[in-house]
């Protein structure tokens, strides 16, 4: 598990727009570790974690982008079925709320071959200090008690 940068950038929804984006960044040989894009009506946003945070910056300047730049966490998805639910639970049970997500399933970014989970939590620090203890705990943790939702 480790932080990174994640730069949102807000995108006229017209063909050709992620395009150009993804095009200036490869020319300045930034890599996107991951990237979804969200679909708002029209406009879109593209959220992604870039090798080079400074230089992806620049770019999206260059491109008078308007942008936002956020800590996010890179948490290693166990190759199994319900992996991303228990990084989920293990953050419920200490009432972190998880802001958004995403996967990367690149096996460049994923130690235990499950890929990497982007994800965003209101309290960066003790989401690290409670998946850390997660991974150390291994099985030795009690019972999953899962958040109840009202239907």
């Amino acid at each position: 598990m480790e932080t990174a940068k994640q730069v949102s950038v807000k995108l006229v929804n017209k063909p050709g727009r992620l395009a150009q984006l993804l095009d200036a960044l490869a020319k300045a040989k930034v890599r996107c570790r991951a990237l979804v894009v969200m679909d708002s009506g029209d406009r879109g946003t593209v959220r992604f974690v870039p090798t080079e945070s400074d230089r992806a910056v620049k770019v999206v300047e260059q491109l008078n982008l308007p942008y936002e730049v956020a800590d996010v966490l890179l948490v290693d998805v166990p190759k199994q079925p319900g992996g991303f639910r228990k990084i989920c639970e293990r953050l419920a049970e200490h009432h972190l709320n998880i802001d958004y997500a995403y996967h990367s399933f690149g096996t460049e970014l994923g130690a235990k071959g499950g890929g990497v989970a982007v994800v965003k939590v209101n309290d960066l620090s003790k989401a690290q200090r409670v998946l850390s203890n997660n991974e150390s705990a291994g099985k030795q943790r009690a019972s999953v008690r899962r958040p109840v939702y009202a239907r």
